[in-house]
């Protein structure tokens, strides 16, 4: 019996590190992309990093929006992948395309044609508001590109193709870098743009992204992506996807605007705040990007385990995949820690600035851990069983019922000196986890959510 519990230990480590890694390899990319353009922004001027800052909080509201429904196809197409359908993933991915593309056209409606209005809710600095204008209506056309290639590629990691995916989002996002680069400065001839520079050089970026998606599709033979298939009525196939994906699409997306509303407080508390946030969400994003590497990669064994009706596995598994993440998120505190000269150091900042910097990344080194352990476990483990709705409910009452009424009470109405009110803030991922791991340790969340077509 030890053999056998020995034997599964060493085979979950194994394909975790061989799922986790090109995936870490990926999320590191994308923090190098976002670190290259908050150094090359500051180069321009403190008021491009902040106006680039807060403009970029929709993106980052579209990228839950795409995570939300890239959760619902893991969880579908990790259990039916462990029951060998690929028929059914297809029918999936198609399904997830139909709703990314039209939510991002809202998305590039709204960035586009009304982009002051976008703004404003961020800031009502007159200074923030021509560049972030600007870099929306460029940024804008990266909508529609990524909302076809990115339910691809999430699908391509459902099924184990992790390299396939690390690779074309690594390409893209170092191009991203090289593009930066050559339209902010004017290099190789090229016009000296500014902050539209950094916008024009993603929306090339994802363009390439989505080319190199759509030649795969035509080579790929284990599992096809039907242009048909985004228009097929599979009534079964779509109330399944929306019962499990709407909960986690809800969760993504309450959590980011509530998320984005730290940066409306802060956009209200100084320009040298926003630009302290600008730098600790770089440092924040690369003390998290092993520990979201493991939960992309947990979700998937997992949830290819329960397809196969391994549910004792599934629990030992889930073990283990807990304790790897506490300690990835205590590695990304300590990582933090020892990179907080680069961090300082960075951008060219005021000395307010760097006085409120300094302080955020301590905050941050515990923050990552009750964020890294609160993600793994909602979004791996708990969506991995098909179950969302829990997620969901914690997430939204932990920041709209007590963090951002929270923010707001002590920014505007007790007046709250501004690293007082970021400190409440940053509480919120300790009230919730108490609650996550009695939920974890119920395992209501356990179950088997195939069909068969």
């Amino acid at each position: 019996m030890n053999a056998i519990t020995k034997d599964t230990s060493s085979t979950f480590y194994r394909d975790m590190v061989r799922l986790a890694l090109p995936i870490v390899l990926q999320n590191l990319i994308t923090t190098a992309v976002s670190s290259a353009d908050v150094v090359m922004l500051g180069f321009v001027n403190q008021t491009a990093l902040a106006a680039g800052s807060l403009a970029s909080q929709i993106m980052f509201i579209l990228n839950l929006v795409y995570t939300g429904i890239s959760s619902g196809i893991i969880m579908l197409a990790a259990q039916y992948w462990g029951k060998k359908d690929t028929r059914t993933i297809e029918n999936i991915m198609g399904i997830g395309m139909r709703l990314s593309i039209l939510i991002s056209l809202v998305f590039f409606i709204l960035a586009f044609f009304c982009p002051s209005l976008l703004m404003h809710i961020f800031t009502n600095d007159q200074t923030l508001l021509g560049p972030g204008k600007t870099y929306l209506r460029v940024v804008s056309f990266s909508y529609l590109f990524m909302s076809i290639s990115q339910v691809y590629l999430c699908t391509m990691r459902a099924i184990e193709r992790v390299i396939f995916a690390t690779v074309v989002n690594g390409t893209a996002l170092l191009l991203n870098i090289i593009l930066n680069a050559v339209f902010i400065f004017g290099l190789f001839g090229a016009p000296q743009m500014g902050i539209a520079g950094v916008a024009l050089a993603t929306t090339i970026a994802r363009f390439i992204e989505l080319g190199l998606c759509m030649i795969d599709s035509l080579r790929f033979k284990t599992l096809r992506f039907r242009p048909a298939a985004i228009f097929q009525h599979q009534k079964v196939l779509f109330g399944d996807f929306m019962r499990y994906s709407l909960p986690a699409f809800g969760n993504e997306v309450s959590w980011g605007v509530a998320f984005s509303m730290y940066s409306v407080i802060m956009g209200h508390l100084g320009s040298d705040m926003v630009a302290a946030n600008a730098v600790v969400v770089v440092a924040r994003n690369l003390g998290t990007v092993l520990c979201f590497g493991i939960a992309n990669a947990g979700a998937i064994l997992l949830g290819k385990s329960i397809g196969a009706g391994r549910m004792e596995l599934v629990k030992a598994d889930a073990s283990r995949f807990c304790k790897v993440t506490f300690f990835s998120g205590a590695a990304g505190g300590i990582l933090i820690f020892l990179l907080r000269p680069v961090f300082m150091n960075m951008s060219d900042l005021s000395a307010v600035s760097q006085g409120y910097l300094n302080i955020m990344l301590f905050i941050n080194m515990y923050y990552v851990i009750g964020q890294a352990m609160n993600s793994a476990v909602i979004s791996g483990i708990f969506r991995a069983g098909g179950d969302s709705r829990w997620g969901f409910i914690c997430d939204f009452i932990d920041m709209w019922v007590y963090a951002v009424p929270l923010g707001f009470l002590s920014a505007f109405i007790l007046k709250l000196p501004p690293m007082w009110v970021y400190f409440l803030i940053c509480t919120d991922e300790f009230v919730k986890l108490p609650f996550v791991y009695r939920h974890y340790k119920s395992y209501k969340w356990l179950k088997n959510i195939t069909r068969e077509f």
